[in-house]
């Protein structure tokens, strides 16, 4: 078994495409749940986020789970996997478990820097929990990949490397309207991300401040610690605030578009007046799928930025020795991940040489027990038992510490495999041993 990541992002694929293979919690879910019915995949994570789409699996096979992976992604997606093909990037064993630290501090992330994904690595991992689909490989994975995301943030300056996604949009706002210092801001939508762009707006001091979503009660809860104001999602409700805003920022998740044509025309109408000009407005789309129908931007003083326009904007703006700290970070979380999983995968092997002396210590007890019959008292038979067991045990105490040392090499493997094959050991007849032991003591599963 082995890791493999596959997965498609701002870095391969075109919006339009990343669109297509949005996810929403439920979907990813689904898919999660669903890999677990194929053949190769054991366990199963799904990473959504605005700008990719991961599947974190535990596979039996490289080409197998690639294949697997790849054709439920597309059928999701509703499209061909040859489609696809050009746009994914897999990623196999050491370098799976690379990226994955990567993603989880914000170093591929569209933002470089942003602490965001961390929340949604997290989230991921709590549903595959809840689910049952991560289990003994991905769980301790992901959470040590947590720890590594929250390490990269704190020991280093990566939180200002560069601006946030949320703060390169509201960046566009002096071309169109002006300081958002004074300006009127609409936030649609109650998640995170709409959360970060409406603590972002506050702290700049606008003269209004309004979140809006189809569920009100979510958009209060956002809005009271600001001190913003909120709405409902729907048209009646949202007319007269998009009417009034001079920038709009979106980031529902939604399925179709929440801002259409014909809701921004009637908009533009109203902020207009009688016989007016309508001022200029923004539209910050920070949705994948997108919020805004694209053709809004062809209304005459809107302006639309989504997530291909912000990708542009901040290409090459992570600089500093904070993202170069970060990834020496990574580079050594990554190392000491590794070679705590060679050290652990020698520990069956280890048991296996135990239980393989423990035998012969056994027999040969058994045989002198016989041998002797009532020669020795008991307590003379008990210390030479004693004896014996503390020869074995001081005999193999200095190897086996020393091949769990050496196994954290890059070679340790070949430490591991030579004591099996000079003791003609089977570490996974020693686990399935353990294993059935185990359940006989479990409750409800049978007595000794």
């Amino acid at each position: 078994m082995s890791l493999l990541v596959v997965g498609i992002s701002h870095h391969t694929a075109p919006l339009p495409l990343l669109e297509r293979m949005a996810m929403d919690v439920d979907a990813a879910r689904a898919a999660a749940l669903d890999l677990l019915d194929t053949e190769n995949v054991e366990e199963s994570v799904v990473l959504a986020t605005c700008n990719r789409l991961e599947v974190y699996a535990e596979v039996g096979a490289f080409h197998g789970g690639v294949a697997d992976v790849g054709s439920l992604l597309a059928q999701r997606a509703g499209v061909p996997l040859t489609a696809l093909t050009d746009h994914l990037y897999v990623h196999y064993a050491d370098r799976a478990v690379a990226h994955l630290f990567t993603v989880a501090s914000g170093l591929d992330s569209m933002a470089v820097g942003e602490a965001q994904v961390l929340g949604q690595v997290r989230s991921a991992l709590r549903r595959a929990q809840g689910d049952g689909t991560a289990g003994r490989a991905l769980d301790p994975l992901l959470q040590h990949a947590l720890r590594v995301g929250k390490r990269a943030h704190a020991e280093t300056t990566l939180d200002a490397a560069g601006p946030s996604l949320v703060e390169a949009g509201l960046a566009r706002s002096g071309h169109v309207v002006g300081p958002l210092a004074g300006a009127r801001v609409l936030v649609v939508g109650a998640g995170s991300m709409s959360s970060l762009a409406a603590t972002t707006v506050a702290r700049l001091g606008p003269a209004s401040l309004t979140v809006a979503n189809r569920t009100p009660d979510r958009a209060r809860r956002v809005a009271e610690p600001i001190g913003a104001s909120w709405t409902a999602l729907d048209d009646a409700a949202l007319l007269p605030v998009l009417a009034a805003a001079d920038v709009v920022v979106t980031c529902t998740g939604a399925v179709g578009y929440v801002l259409g044509v014909e809701q921004v025309a009637a908009a533009r109408a109203a902020r207009a007046g009688d016989g007016a000009v309508a001022a200029p407005q923004l539209l910050v789309d920070l949705g994948l799928p997108r919020d805004v129908d694209p053709k809004v931007a062809t209304l005459a003083g809107v302006h639309v930025v989504d997530l291909d326009d912000l990708g542009h904007d901040l290409a090459g703006s992570a600089v500093g020795d904070g993202v170069e700290h970060a990834r020496s970070i990574v580079a050594e979380e990554v190392t000491s991940w590794l070679a705590s999983q060679r050290a652990a995968a020698v520990g069956p092997t280890v048991a296996a040489l135990r239980a393989h002396a423990g035998e012969v210590v056994a027999a040969e007890v058994s045989r002198l027990r016989q041998r002797l019959g009532g020669d020795l008292d008991e307590r003379t038979r008990a210390e030479v038992e004693k004896t014996v067991h503390r020869v074995v045990e001081k005999l193999l105490h200095r190897p086996t510490v020393r091949v769990k040392t050496l196994a954290a090499a890059e070679n340790g493997a070949a430490y591991a495999e030579a004591l099996r094959e000079l003791f003609d050991l089977d570490p996974g007849e020693v686990a399935s041993v353990t294993d059935v032991l185990s359940s006989m003591d479990s409750p409800g599963g049978g007595t000794r």
